[in-house]
């Protein structure tokens, strides 16, 4: 089967413009071009404009998706990938449905709350006791208070960013990408700034920067976090985070 470049706009929720641009780039050209000039794109266009999108949500710019693309001969391998990610990211938010519902039931309904059933999905003092015991008291009830005042859009907004960052960088490794090239500086910037958001507006001098990229290696929990976006994506990112500690010098 094939459709026309109007079909798959409309499908996509795209336009024949958008199309034509990623086809002049060739990132997306279309299976055949009539003999009227109109252009028509098979099942395998399908499946290539649906990872570019894919990609797109996730921050990603044009040529680093048409590099990611080059470089994942592999469509089944990449599309379970960004199937694993949509899936967490699904369950995620179902526990967090879930619990937005019970506590509105139970505040209805005037039953006694349950902080587990509150924050179900929203865990974020499971650290509490290390985090004291290594920076202090006050280091925790900081960050505490600023996670709690981000407000239920501002936590989503800030876990989703550091999925995209993730996932950005994933591809950036499979693609077989330096860690130093302008591409991949520009996503781990996007991670300095995600980091400067955690730290309340405090910027991570380059030795902490540093320090931080070599704890997603050492530390399992971290490493852990990191490879689930793929293989060796710790040790990628905290050898581009070394780049980028090296400039903020």
């Amino acid at each position: 089967m094939e459709w026309s470049i109007q079909d798959i706009a409309r499908s996509a929720g795209t336009t024949s413009r958008t199309l034509r641009h990623y086809g002049e780039l060739g990132l997306l050209p279309p299976s055949r071009v009539g003999s009227n000039g109109y252009r028509y794109y098979d099942q395998d266009s399908l499946v290539r404009l649906q990872r570019i999108l894919l990609l797109r949500e996730l921050g990603l710019s044009l040529p680093m998706i048409t590099e990611v693309l080059d470089g994942q001969r592999d469509t089944a391998a990449a599309l379970r990938t960004h199937l694993e990610l949509l899936e967490q990211q699904r369950r995620r938010i179902g526990r967090q449905i879930e619990s937005v519902r019970t506590t509105l039931r139970k505040t209805e309904e005037g039953e006694e709350l349950m902080a587990a059933e509150v924050f179900d999905g929203f865990d974020h003092t499971k650290y509490e006791q290390e985090v004291t015991q290594r920076w202090g008291k006050e280091t925790y009830q900081r960050g505490d208070r600023w996670w709690r005042g981000l407000g239920a859009d501002g936590r989503q907004a800030h876990l989703d960013e550091q999925i995209a960052i993730g996932t950005a960088l994933a591809q950036a490794a499979a693609a077989g990408q330096d860690p130093g090239v302008a591409e991949v500086q520009a996503i781990v910037a996007r991670h300095y700034d995600w980091v400067v958001a955690g730290w309340q507006g405090r910027r991570p001098t380059a030795e902490q920067f540093r320090g931080l990229g070599e704890m997603y290696v050492q530390d399992e929990r971290f490493t852990v976090n990191y490879e689930k976006f793929g293989a060796g994506v710790a040790e990628f990112i905290r050898d581009a985070m070394a780049v980028y500690a090296d400039r903020l010098r």
